[in-house]
């Protein structure tokens, strides 16, 4: 298509180059005309006005007429030729701009960006100085955009632009590469790199200060990878390809800060991407499985539910941990499949369990971000059959300071529906307080790090106390987690919690193990059912014999 573009404009410059000299020849045709025939002509007509001669041929004053109108008409051409190279000039240079730069910002896109930053490479060779090249990518950047829209979205960016460009020094290389993903180039004395320090903690600052849209403040961060060339490297492609890496090792440190580039990250990238690549074919394959962590009733010791825990069956990797999988879930945007479709395997599993027997299931801070989430869980227990008001749904605290309107939405959803809500992790948080005042909690979970140290740590034991109290006021039972011995279940026991979960009571369980202890304990229904029809058979079968001689003899 391109290649049909340039030839149409080519035709259009040859065509327009064609009446060029025409027009040309027109003009000097008339200027020779002009000059053959205005002399004898003007000479008549002064004599004929002084009274001396008899007047010019009237051909000859035709032909310099039509001379004046040639050059009249070829002054005009002339003057629209300058008004069509000017015009294509500037319509050149606009689109060689457009070539060049990122329409919203302004910035340089990453063609030009990688050209420029070749020429910077050769003159800092000639300085013998050294180039940072900083790989700026905002985080949480998707949220602004679902829940504020692209509009807000696009202010957020061309004030992250405005915001960069004040701190990274003039006459320097500044980027948009696409999405939110920002890059700069700067030369620097190698013997200096803690100016380079210097700038990304200004830009780390800076970007963070809140952007008011519309009556909205707008928060985003900016995750920073940073690498150098000191002549040893091959291509500019390599300086931008170690910035990236270094920047996803910036987000898996915590986001929110700058990492300079080192070469264990490129195999630890590589294990990662192997990692992300397992995980889109797997979801689908159903490779993801949920497991049970038995939940007690610490008063009787009596199970009463599950939580619901995810787990990786990989074909190629055995059975991989949540803390390796889901990091790159949420990071990826996979989490909500990832969920969607352990819990459908989970409530296909625990609708044939007692029904007393309860589920929880942990949602992700950036689940909780979809404002679909309600609708899709609900399908789900349409679909399966299980009973909403056998699902406790668990959310963190933490996830509750990124939209807590959107927050209070979904759970108004899910318990008109009859789902019990669980607030995860309380007592790590900033505001606990007001988020119980915000949500219709039912219960209180307390984090493992409270309840693990409540022998040896006064401070945690204080805590727990003080939780459990509150929930009594609330009329909120709690869950401790983290159980892990006798005696802090006792303890635990004595303070007040109504259950507990932990290894004391056993490692999470695959669905087979987990199906094995509710047939040994007589929880599955439908176990019972069998049980009890194989009694009545074998009760039949007894009498029988009785009965029949009876008979017989009367």
């Amino acid at each position: 298509e391109s290649e049909v573009k340039q030839g149409k404009t080519k035709n259009k410059h040859a065509i327009s180059a064609r009446r060029d000299v025409v027009t040309g020849l027109i003009v000097i045709f008339a200027i020779l005309m002009f000059v053959g025939t205005g002399g004898t002509v003007l000479t008549e007509a002064i004599a004929a006005l002084s009274g001396y001669g008899g007047g010019s041929d009237n051909l000859l004053v035709s032909a310099f007429l039509l001379n004046i109108a040639l050059i009249l008409f070829g002054w005009r051409r002339y003057r629209d030729l300058s008004n069509e190279v000017t015009e294509r000039a500037a319509a050149e240079e606009r689109a060689h701009s457009l070539a060049a730069t990122d329409p919203l910002t302004g910035f340089l896109n990453r063609r030009t960006l990688t050209e420029k930053t070749s020429d910077m490479i050769a003159a800092a060779q000639k300085k013998k100085k050294s180039i940072a090249f900083l790989m700026l990518d905002l985080d949480n950047f998707k949220n602004v955009n679902d829940v504020h829209g692209h509009s807000a979205g696009d202010v957020v960016l061309k004030e992250v632009a405005d915001r960069i460009s004040k701190v990274i020094p003039p006459n320097n290389l500044l980027a948009r590469l696409g999405g939110d993903e920002f890059a700069c180039a700067f030369i620097f004395d190698p013997d200096q790199p803690e100016m380079v320090d210097r700038i990304a903690d200004d830009l780390i600052e800076n970007i963070a200060a809140p952007i008011v849209e519309n009556g909205n403040h707008l928060v985003v961060t900016t995750s920073i990878g940073m690498s150098r060339f000191d002549y040893e490297l091959e291509s500019v492609d390599i300086l931008m390809r170690r910035a990236d890496i270094a920047m996803y090792s910036a987000k898996k440190q915590g986001r929110n800060r700058f990492c300079w580039f080192d070469t264990s990250m490129e195999q630890e990238l590589q294990t990662r991407n192997s990692i992300e690549s397992g995980m889109r074919t797997g979801i689908p394959k159903g490779e993801f499985v949920p497991y049970y962590e038995q939940q007690i009733d610490l008063a009787t010791g009596k199970l009463t539910g599950f939580e619901m825990l995810a787990r990786w069956d990989s074909p190629t990797q055995g059975l991989v941990s949540p803390e390796v999988f889901i990091p790159i879930a949420e990071e990826t945007g996979m989490i909500g499949d990832l969920s969607l479709s352990v819990m459908r395997q989970a409530f296909d599993d625990a609708k044939h369990w007692d029904s007393s027997l309860t589920i929880s299931v942990n949602i992700s801070p950036v689940q909780l971000l979809d404002p679909w989430l309600a609708q899709k869980i609900v399908k789900l227990l349409v679909e399966t059959g299980f009973p909403p008001t056998r699902l406790e749904i668990e959310i963190t605290e933490s996830s509750l300071f990124e939209n807590l309107s959107l927050a209070q939405s979904i759970v108004g959803s899910l318990k008109n529906q009859g789902i019990r809500i669980a607030l995860d992790d309380f007592g790590t948080g900033y505001s606990s307080l007001a988020h119980l005042r915000a949500l219709p909690f039912d219960r209180i979970k307390i984090d493992r790090s409270f309840v693990s140290s409540i022998l040896e740590n006064s401070e945690s034991a204080a805590i727990v106390k003080a939780i459990t109290g509150l929930g009594e006021s609330l009329g909120m039972p709690i869950t401790a987690e983290g159980i892990e011995d006798k005696a802090i279940e006792s303890e635990l026991r004595n303070i007040g919690c109504a259950k507990g979960q932990g290894w004391y009571y056993g490692r999470p369980l695959s669905m087979e193990q987990t199906r094995k202890i509710l047939a040994e304990r007589n929880l599955l229904p439908t176990q019972r059912i069998e049980e009890d029809a194989s009694s009545e058979v074998i009760a039949h079968k007894t009498v029988e014999p009785t009965l029949e001689p009876e008979r017989k003899a009367g």
